[in-house]
């Protein structure tokens, strides 16, 4: 009885989240908006490189930078909305458990941010790589964003819980959850550079790289998991 509680609690907060996105729409269309002009200032930047430079070399880095700030905005948006407007302090009165709080809101988190993921690759490729072939297959690309996008929203959502109650939430947020994602984030771009740029050797590189991610969002989320419940009820 206890697990389908718990089940049903999760079920629950997820639909809430869901539900109330589908009605406003503020925060896909926020970070979609986001992401469009980050690749737009990528490419306005890259317009005077020249014939000559192969953007397949920096491609990696230059989409998960994109994601990174994009999925800090709405990490950012997700709990201050539920703070405004008293969800987060109903959330803490009922009879919830607060490990399942994280997993609903760190799973709502995910699944927006895979939808810009998704969304944004598209238009990424366009932009930059339309003419030059990627070398590996599409799956992997696949398999390093949906890596990266795990770790990103189970952390993301632990750190935005600690910074929402904060005076300087966007700069207390970028400051904690850059440092902390940065092995994350350079094994994502590994992975994804290995790809694109496919060099010899390049999937036994996309691999290892997949492995140091996935130990990363494994450790870190267990840690996640039990601090928060003395970081929301702080």
């Amino acid at each position: 009885m206890a697990k389908i509680s718990a089940m049903r609690q999760f079920k629950a907060i997820l639909k809430k989240d869901i539900v109330m996105e589908l009605r406003t729409k503020e925060m896909l269309t926020s970070m979609g908006l986001y992401t469009l002009l980050t690749l737009v200032v990528y490419y306005v930047a890259l317009s005077q490189a020249g014939n000559g430079f192969d953007v397949r070399l920096i491609a990696g880095g230059l989409l998960w930078l994109a994601f990174l700030f994009t999925s800090m905005l709405g990490l950012n948006r997700s709990l201050v909305h539920e703070k405004d407007q008293g969800c987060l302090e109903a959330l803490l009165l009922s009879p919830l458990d607060r490990p399942v709080i994280f997993f609903g809101k760190a799973v709502g988190n995910l699944i927006f941010l895979l939808i810009v993921e998704v969304i944004t690759i598209p238009i990424f490729m366009f932009m930059f790589l339309s003419g030059r072939p990627i070398a590996g297959p599409i799956w992997g690309i696949a398999v390093a964003l949906l890596v990266g996008a795990v770790g990103i929203s189970g952390i993301g959502t632990l750190l935005a819980t600690m910074s929402v109650n904060t005076t300087g939430k966007d700069f207390i947020l970028a400051v904690l959850f850059i440092p902390i994602m940065f092995p994350l984030l350079y094994a994502a771009v590994a992975a994804t550079s290995a790809i694109i740029i496919g060099n010899p050797g390049y999937m036994s590189l996309f691999w290892t790289a997949m492995a140091i991610g996935a130990a990363y969002d494994v450790i870190m989320l267990v840690a996640a998991y039990g601090l928060y419940e003395f970081i929301i009820g702080a």
